[in-house]
């Protein structure tokens, strides 16, 4: 985006050149009027994205060209200046629309600071616009609502990091929506008509993650009956998605930094490399800076990674999200379910906002949909969300897949009993790979003692 057009409207020539001399110097196209007539003709026939605009002048005050700026643009910003005993001339300016107002004599680097904070918050207008318009097109923007400062600079972010080919880590508690950043990334990429591969890597044992990741030839091992493609060669020219990158093992991670650095990868039993041209994006809910400093993570591959940082604060931190997404789960249940709520009583809608949300925007959808099926009348009330009190105690009960986990977590917990906690024993008893078991154990949280 272009350097901002400023409009110096000041009677006096000699401060009028001073200013302007400072702006151009700073790599700003500068216009220059010594009266009211000529600044509004100039902004009629000039595009002009900011205003130093002199209260007092010869033929008209400042508060009526502020006006007749607006008119012609409303989305002009506007530095009022005023002589020092004026003040009440600047409140009114700001009242009539003035971005900010300075008393003379102008302190410069106040001016410039002041400039450059307005110029950051048209840049951050832009960026919205050019999102807004490329999610129309290329993203169902439905799916990703947010209405909080802190999400607008996640997605500001995200639009200025989406046409390059950086890595990037996505930091965030678990529910955030760290995948739907990915989805976002991807669609606003040149990569966009290409493949987009994600792979959890916590949920696939060990022992298959590398054949998964990367592929094997013909007899590379027991079993190997032909040649398979990994997902690295699934993703060329696109993108991957490393979810839970913190649980691969050393040697993956090893493998996975070769694959960065050479652009190639080499399939298990193969005698040569491959080609592939592979944006990767990672996730993870836990600090890889605190896994490089514990060495559970190599620091090499970390740096490698962490081109771009993303992280996805959590719902407690960014509230004003929650009614935007409560009454998009609701719409969308209704349709799956075939029902007809109308929304959420008053006391329904200000708990769900004053609740915590320890599994963030997936407990969220969880809740509002047990809620609208369990919904006897025309609106969500606190019946329907039970558990959800005054303050900040967690639901007794919570969505279908929240009722599934705690089924689960009571299964590999009797199983751990069982097998007297020696995990290779309870795996066997569950059915289910040893990696997969210590997944289930640090996602549900549970601990011998």
């Amino acid at each position: 985006m272009d350097r901002a057009t400023i409009l110096i409207v000041e009677d006096e020539e000699t401060q009028r050149s001073l200013l302007a001399g400072l702006l151009r110097k700073e790599g700003y196209t500068v216009e220059e009027a010594g009266n009211g007539t000529i600044a509004l003709e100039s902004f009629r026939t000039k595009t002009i994205d900011m205003a130093l605009l002199d209260f007092k002048l010869p033929d008209m005050d400042g508060l009526t060209i502020l006006k007749g700026f607006k008119d012609i643009n409303p989305e002009v910003e506007v530095i009022m200046i005023t002589a020092f005993g004026s003040i009440e001339n600047a409140v009114n300016a700001l009242k009539a629309g003035a971005t900010e107002y300075l008393t003379k004599p102008i302190d410069l680097d106040d001016l410039l600071f002041k400039i450059k904070k307005i110029e950051d918050k048209r840049f951050l207008v832009h960026e919205n616009r050019v999102l807004k318009e490329a999610l129309k097109d290329r993203f169902k923007s439905e799916d990703f609502l947010y209405a909080s400062e802190k999400m607008n600079e996640v997605v500001s972010l995200i639009t200025r990091i989406a046409r390059t080919d950086s890595t990037c880590i996505i930091e965030g508690d678990s529910g955030v929506g760290k995948e739907l950043v990915v989805n976002l990334i991807h669609q606003l990429s040149e990569r966009r008509n290409q493949p987009l591969v994600k792979v959890n890597c916590a949920a696939i044992p060990e022992t298959l993650l590398e054949s998964e990741l990367f592929g094997y030839e013909k007899g590379a091992f027991t079993g190997a009956f032909q040649r398979k493609i990994g997902k690295f060669e699934f993703a060329n020219k696109g993108t991957i998605f490393l979810d839970e990158i913190s649980d691969l093992s050393s040697l993956l991670q090893a493998k996975l930094l070769r694959v960065i650095q050479e652009k190639e990868v080499e399939r298990l039993g193969g005698l040569h490399t491959v080609k592939v041209d592979v944006r990767v994006i990672v996730a993870t809910n836990k600090s890889l800076d605190e896994e490089v400093k514990k060495g559970s993570f190599r620091e090499d591959l970390y740096y490698r990674l962490n081109v771009v940082k993303i992280w996805v604060p959590p719902l407690r931190e960014r509230k004003e999200d929650i009614p935007l997404l409560m009454d998009f789960f609701a719409k969308r249940y209704n349709g799956r379910y075939k029902k007809n709520v109308k929304g959420f009583t008053r006391e329904a809608r200000d708990q769900l906002i004053k609740y915590d949300y320890p599994g963030n925007v997936r407990e969220l959808e969880n809740m509002i949909e047990r809620a609208t099926v369990l919904a006897r009348g025309d609106y969500i009330t606190l019946e329907d969300l039970p558990g959800l009190s005054e303050g900040t105690s967690a639901p007794v009960e919570g969505g279908i897949r929240e009722t599934v986990g705690v089924m689960e977590k009571q299964m590999i917990t009797e199983a751990l009993i069982n097998a007297d906690w020696v995990q290779t024993k309870a795996a066997s008893l569950l059915g289910i790979s040893e990696r997969m078991l210590r997944y289930k154990m640090k996602k549900y949280t549970i601990t011998r003692e």
